[in-house]
């Protein structure tokens, strides 16, 4: 069976959020007094990060496989949670000034191994300026991934292993955002210096862990799979964000309120939910997930999902003799 059709939007903008947004506070002005931050998220920041140090140091000594797997058993989940941090300083959720909460994203980073905070911040602000449209949102996949993979279960899992290296492939094409800026530059700085100290303090072996707990935390991993959650039509083919009311909202500061979250951005993570409590005639009729193991072996072994499940805004297939239809059944 074809993958399903790819869903085009005429809109310039994204409407839904904005539009029930400006409901939510017509109907609840009260919603306003949630918007503000949480200088907590930096404490928090400090336990995953020293908490991710001691398990590397804990493996310096063993065999290199058991820092595989306790990456992936462990590291994940703390790599994770370091990942919302870093979503939460980019819309300057933790502090007030742009370079305290540029700090914390930073040393969010730091046992990430890869400096990605202060790129993921320039990125992300343009995907809520700009999502769905594929010129300027690089969280939407590319032409050539789509095509590559296209519905077979075998391809979706390569591909979510490898979602690091695609992900940032894509940033490439988004010519809107500068790719390096003083913020970056720190950093990268701060980075290095944090794991050269690493590499000869730790040794390989607690080295590899923070790499595999990085890279596990965005790959083919229960994890891996709110990137499927967000955006993807696996629920609803017409409702372009779908959130995650599980139990590991309670772990990862409660990332899966998405909807919430697209809706008011300026609602730090501990108040999603009672923005939801609010305004439950908004959010209760909404389709939403509640296992992201659901939600990644749905994605992986469904063969009406593929990367075309998506709401596009403009030319997704920069391809101008090429009908949608026929750019979703890769002909």
């Amino acid at each position: 069976m074809p993958p399903a059709p790819l869903n085009y939007t005429p809109t310039a903008e994204p409407i839904t959020h904005h539009v029930r947004a400006r409901q939510i506070l017509k109907a609840h002005p009260e919603a306003k007094r949630l918007m503000g931050r949480n200088a907590t998220t930096a404490l928090i920041t400090a336990g995953c990060v020293l908490a991710q140090v001691l398990v590397a140091w804990l493996l310096r000594g063993q065999a290199w496989y058991w820092s595989v797997l306790a990456a992936y058993a462990l590291g994940a989940f703390v790599c994770h949670t370091l990942f919302v941090i870093i979503h939460e300083a980019t819309h300057n959720l933790v502090f007030k000034g742009q370079w305290a909460n540029a700090s914390v994203g930073i040393g969010a980073n730091l046992p990430m191994v890869i400096p990605s905070a202060m790129s993921f911040r320039k990125f992300h602000l343009k995907h809520h300026s700009a999502l769905g449209h594929f010129e300027h949102d690089a969280d939407l996949p590319d032409h050539y991934e789509a095509e590559l993979i296209r519905h077979y279960a075998v391809g979706k899992m390569v591909w979510l292993f490898f979602f690091p290296i695609f992900q940032l492939v894509r940033t490439f094409r988004c010519k809107s955002v500068v790719p390096f800026d003083k913020f970056i530059a720190v950093n990268w700085a701060a980075q290095i210096a944090f794991n050269v100290a690493m590499w000869v303090w730790l040794g390989p072996v607690g080295f590899l862990y923070l790499f595999a707990s990085f890279w596990f935390s965005v790959s083919l991993h229960p994890v891996g799979a709110r990137w499927i959650q967000e955006h993807y039509l696996v629920l609803n083919e017409e409702q372009e964000t779908t959130s995650y009311y599980g139990r590991l909202n309670g772990v990862h500061l409660n990332i899966g309120f998405h909807n919430e979250h697209h809706d008011l951005p300026g609602v730090p993570w501990n108040k999603l939910p009672e923005l939801r409590k609010l305004a439950p005639e908004f959010y209760e009729p909404l389709e939403h997930h509640t296992s992201y193991t659901k939600v990644l072996l749905q994605f992986i072994f469904s063969q009406e999902l593929s990367l075309y499940s998506r709401l596009v805004r403009g030319d997704f297939s920069k391809k101008k003799d090429r009908q949608p239809e026929a750019v979703a059944a890769g002909e």
